[in-house]
């Protein structure tokens, strides 16, 4: 079994159009997020998304990985072992 990670995950969507796939994707990947803060910021035009997530390098890869990928959006994590 693959050692278990907690962190932090920043998320910022700059195209609004995103906010759905990103939620989305958050709900496929439900299991580890322990926590989540979402906030629209509408004086800039974005909304940022604030996780805690427990798993595996592989899972929280896995997450931001595809997050990253979207366009328009822009992901950062800080891990440490559990």
């Amino acid at each position: 079994m693959s050692e278990q990670r907690v962190g932090v995950i920043g998320i910022v969507i700059e195209d609004k159009d995103k906010v759905q796939k990103i939620n989305s994707t958050l709900s496929e990947h439900s299991q580890i997020i322990i926590g989540r803060m979402g906030i629209p910021y509408r004086e800039r035009g974005i909304s940022v998304i604030s996780l805690i997530v427990e798993g595996s390098t592989d899972e929280i890869g896995a997450m931001t990985g595809k997050i990253g990928g979207v366009k328009g959006v822009k992901v950062r994590s800080a891990l440490v072992t559990k």
